[in-house]
């Protein structure tokens, strides 16, 4: 084994074999899904197998691919063929299906949790406003003391009128009288 100047990064294996792009591959086989599972692709399916049978029941032996007589072996594994690439595709598919639903599951489990977050925030923050204002004095609040000041007022002018009228009698007693 040799030894590398460049410690920082670490040893990769070798691969053999075939490379391919997963991603892209994915996205194959959900194409290749997404046809299997159309009611075309069974109305096409079953086309080819009528005219498989109808071939083979009236060339004559020599011009037959398929004989009936020996159950029907090519069609047999050209179904067989199709099946074996046709599920595992379709698994495939369904795997990238359910990466991307938990991922958005993720996804929106986060959201609502920010929502949620939100909501309790803006409640708090309604409550506190809400006992702020209550607080703060309202119209009303200032007509009713307003009202009641100027009733004090008007009962103090009175008593000062009263006094003021008391204090001019006494005034008047106090003065001497020409006689």
């Amino acid at each position: 084994m040799t030894r590398r100047s460049d410690l920082s990064t670490p040893r990769q294996r070798r691969r053999f074999g075939l490379h391919y792009d997963p991603d892209a591959f994915g996205q194959f086989s959900e194409t290749i899904a997404r046809t299997l599972g159309t009611a075309r692709f069974l109305v096409w399916q079953s086309g080819i197998i009528v005219l498989w049978f109808a071939y083979n029941f009236v060339v004559p032996n020599s011009a037959k691919f398929d004989n009936p007589t020996q159950g029907w072996v090519r069609l047999t594994m050209v179904l067989s063929l199709q099946a074996a690439y046709a599920a595992p595709l379709i698994l495939l598919a369904q795997n990238r299906q359910e990466q991307r639903d938990r991922s958005e599951l993720d996804l929106d489990r986060k959201v609502t949790e920010r929502t949620q977050a939100d909501t309790e925030f803006l409640a708090r923050e309604i409550s506190s406003v809400r006992l702020a204002l209550a607080d703060i004095v309202t119209t009303e609040d200032l007509r009713d003391h307003l009202e009641r000041l100027t009733d004090a007022v008007e009962r103090m002018a009175q008593r000062l009128d009263l006094i003021e009228v008391q204090a001019t009698k006494v005034i008047a007693l106090d003065q001497p009288r020409d006689e």
